[in-house]
């Protein structure tokens, strides 16, 4: 619950000023759409452009060569992010591929733009096409007639409106879910759960250095090992630290792992949920509705602002994931619904402004320790809002539009573009 409007200037702070109550005309997809599925180390730059090479590949079957042309943050973090790889391989069986990297250009519609040129046996071009990877292994098409759209699922998209439901029905979020998705989002969901499960057990399980011109050890295992020597609340904060950055180094190295909501920030969810299924005996079964409250949280900032770090930098892959494991955290521990709400907000406004600047191109340096810091913020979150009665000033839904904002007012060189922050003359050793 928010309070609405300040004494001094009149503006509403619970609700903002765009009055999403009667204002609600985007609708949302699945959370199969967020929680993909899939190979790291990026959703954006890698099981996105996978999935639109295949999309192409099945479009022209016939084609003897292709030409793919990856503009803006495509072209400037791909060959870190594996964008190549995950093109050529998909390509390549059916004829040759030429690539061009064109990091210049940043077509108006969205920064990771890509065009695929298709052409026959005389070398005549037979087709192209232009797409976008929008976050989360998420493609889009500019215009009306797009070929890549799912079914709308969800027709509230609003926290407040979501949370004035809940209030109403007596319900709660993943009831929410429930009663919009198929009735197999929990089985899908299950099927979430234990790859996320995996994700860590692996992680925890390997040592030595992740690929590429960083040559970064893996620390989850040493963390996982250093945490049993340490009184209970410095044991639980390794543990979790442990955890994240057992999924983070899995994607790093190519392994599978969730969108939660994005490859980059993948690591946080699992580790909430798995140090208090493990810490809490929580069952499965309320892992599930955790992780549908989490997805709900994350599709409502993917549908309202980004989740997109080339768009609006890494407050929408961290930011977001710290806010969705924040609410899961405080379902499971017996939050209200404006608990939970404020739980949310919290995660993601202390995570506003963060850049997307990952040093050579990969999804290692900040990435991976931010998901390990995000997770930790995620149970203080929860811990803070559990304190209260959920009473607060500032909205979820007013935070979503200003990080939206944000992102757009950063300059492009903090948006997954490895040209500023961090990034900057940084020389490997």
């Amino acid at each position: 619950m928010v309070l609405k409007n300040c004494s001094s200037c009149g503006n509403s702070l619970g609700k903002n000023t765009n009055n999403l109550k009667h204002k609600n005309t985007i609708k949302m997809k699945s959370l199969k759409e967020l929680y993909r599925i899939g190979t790291g180390p990026s959703s954006s730059h890698t099981m996105g452009p996978r999935k639109a090479a295949e999309l192409f590949l099945e479009k022209h079957p016939s084609a003897k060569s292709f030409k793919v042309i990856l503009y803006g943050s495509l072209a400037a973090t791909g060959k870190g992010h594996l964008t190549d790889v995950a093109i050529i391989d998909t390509l390549q069986p059916r004829g040759t591929v030429e690539l061009e990297w064109r990091s210049d250009i940043f077509l108006p519609f969205h920064p990771n733009g890509m065009t695929f040129k298709a052409y026959d046996y005389e070398g005549k071009e037979m087709d192209e096409w232009t797409i976008y990877s929008i976050g989360g292994g998420a493609l889009a098409e500019e215009g009306d007639q797009s070929h890549v759209e799912t079914k709308d699922v969800y027709s509230m998209s609003s926290m407040t409106q979501i949370l004035e439901w809940c209030e109403r029905t007596g319900k709660t979020y993943w009831e929410y879910v429930k009663e919009c998705e198929d009735s197999d989002i929990w089985d899908y969901l299950a099927e979430v759960w234990k790859t996320m499960q995996n994700s860590i057990e692996r992680g925890l399980n390997a040592e030595g250095v992740l690929p590429g011109a960083l040559h970064l050890r893996r620390k989850a295992a040493a963390y996982n090992v250093k945490a049993s020597g340490y009184t209970r609340s410095l044991r639980s904060r390794g543990l979790i630290f442990s955890y994240a950055l057992a999924v983070s180094e899995e994607n790093a190295a190519g392994g599978e792992i969730v969108t939660a909501p994005t490859c980059g920030s993948c690591g946080v969810m699992p580790a909430v949920l798995y140090h208090l299924q493990k810490s809490r005996d929580f069952t499965d079964t309320r892992i599930l509705r955790a992780l549908a409250t989490g997805g709900l949280i994350g599709n409502i900032v993917k549908h309202r602002a980004s989740i997109s770090g080339a768009e609006v930098g890494c407050q929408g892959e961290v930011g977001v994931a710290c806010s969705m494991a924040a609410a899961a955290a405080n379902q499971l521990f017996g939050g209200s619904p404006a608990q939970i709400e404020y739980a949310a907000e919290m995660a993601l406004e202390h995570h506003l402004g963060m850049t997307c600047d990952p040093v050579c191109g990969l999804v290692q340096i900040p990435c991976i320790e931010r998901n390990a810091f995000a997770a930790a913020r995620a149970l203080d979150a929860n811990i803070f809002s559990t304190f209260s009665d959920g009473i607060h000033r500032i909205s979820f839904d007013h935070v979503v539009q200003v990080m939206k904002q944000t992102g757009h007012d950063l300059p492009s060189l903090y948006k997954e573009t490895s040209q500023g922050g961090l990034a900057l003359d940084y020389e490997p050793m």
